[in-house]
């Protein structure tokens, strides 16, 4: 159970529909100026604005617990931390887990130190898929087309875990408010996985998409259209992820 004593496996119904996804090239300049951010490029990975239908489909409520990927690599010991497959091997691989289990006490805390084949194989053995992009993107700002997935308002250490918050690693999922569709840690925790391959990807090894931001980025991170990638084998401490279930 989570900090909200609701059950982590619980799925929340997105109904589908069609939205503007990413962000208009007019409107760069004053993301920049708002932001501030080191490299104020990084906002053309949002552009084209462009008309973008979804199918409906469940969503995990908060990303993936350590609890729950116990349950995972208990039916399939190939993913453990102690028996990685070949894919896995950056040397980080469920790097906090010791003996095969994961932290004491972390439980509800989302699962990290995972790679993109690890979170694909774990929604697959759980009847899900990873989101896409454009489906995260729309659950994200529940249809519409907040900045962040509660509203307009900038993050506070109230409303996210992420680097202002000075937390520092993962917070047990469900602790801050959840989107008005019911979705937690949306913003902040953990990056999620996508299902997305990064286009135009400069490495052999190749970079998957990820959203929502984590403990340990800074409040542009947190916006809905905000994207970013990292490499497919790489797991790290503030990369987890969310499964949906195509109805």
């Amino acid at each position: 159970m989570a900090a909200n004593n609701f059950d982590t496996r619980t799925t929340v119904l997105v109904v589908g529909g069609t939205f503007r996804m990413g962000s208009a090239t007019f409107s760069l300049p004053e993301l920049r100026s708002r932001y501030g951010v080191r490299f104020p490029a990084s906002f053309e990975n949002e552009t084209p604005e462009r008309i973008v239908s979804v199918d409906s489909f469940r969503m995990d409520c908060c990303p993936v617990t350590n609890e729950r990927f116990l349950e995972f690599v208990t039916a399939h010991p190939e993913w453990g931390p102690n028996q990685p497959a070949l894919d896995q091997q950056n040397g980080r691989y469920l790097e906090q887990w010791m003996d095969g289990v994961y932290p004491q006490g972390w439980g509800d805390h989302p699962v990290v130190f995972v790679t993109w084949h690890a979170a694909h194989a774990f929604c697959r053995w759980a009847g899900g898929r990873l989101p896409t992009e454009a489906e995260w993107e729309f659950a994200a700002r529940a249809g519409g087309d907040s900045e962040f997935p509660w509203g307009a308002d900038l993050p506070s250490s109230l409303r996210a875990n992420y680097g202002g918050s000075g937390l520092g690693s993962t917070t047990p999922v469900g602790r801050y408010p959840p989107n008005p569709l019911g979705l937690y840690d949306l913003a902040g925790n953990v990056w999620e996985w996508m299902l997305d391959e990064w286009p135009s990807a400069d490495s052999v090894q190749g970079r998957w998409a990820i959203r929502g931001g984590s403990f340990a980025g800074g409040v542009v991170n947190l916006r809905t259209r905000w994207r970013d990638s990292h490499l497919a084998t790489n797991a790290v401490e503030f990369v987890g992820f969310r499964c949906i279930y195509p109805i």
